[in-house]
């Protein structure tokens, strides 16, 4: 199942991890430089410990199942690769430009 969310209203963007690899918190990292000119705030937590507060959830294929179980409700964007993966590349296009967010 989809969730959407209007990207004027996401405040904050989860990029969860499993077992707190550099890769996820390179991304997070990556992501925070991207947004910042936005009211975005960009976290990284582990896959099993997503906040009730998240509105987008941003984490590799292998976790989104357990992403969506953790953050029931919430847009999971899946990716396959670390850097410039084009799911992600999309999201931060929409969330600047305005849409919908999709996961």
């Amino acid at each position: 199942m989809t969730n959407t969310i209007d990207a004027n209203a996401v405040r904050k963007l989860i990029v969860a991890c499993d077992a707190g690899m550099g890769s996820s918190v390179m991304l997070a990292s990556t992501l925070r430089g991207q947004l910042k000119k936005t009211n975005i705030t960009v976290e990284h937590t582990p896959v099993g410990a997503i906040p009730d507060d998240a509105d987008v959830v941003v984490c590799h294929k292998s976790l989104a199942e357990r992403a969506r179980s953790s953050a029931p409700g919430k847009p999971v964007v899946t990716f396959q690769v670390f850097l410039g993966d084009p799911a992600v590349t999309a999201l931060v296009k929409t969330l600047k430009d305005g849409g919908q967010v999709h996961g």
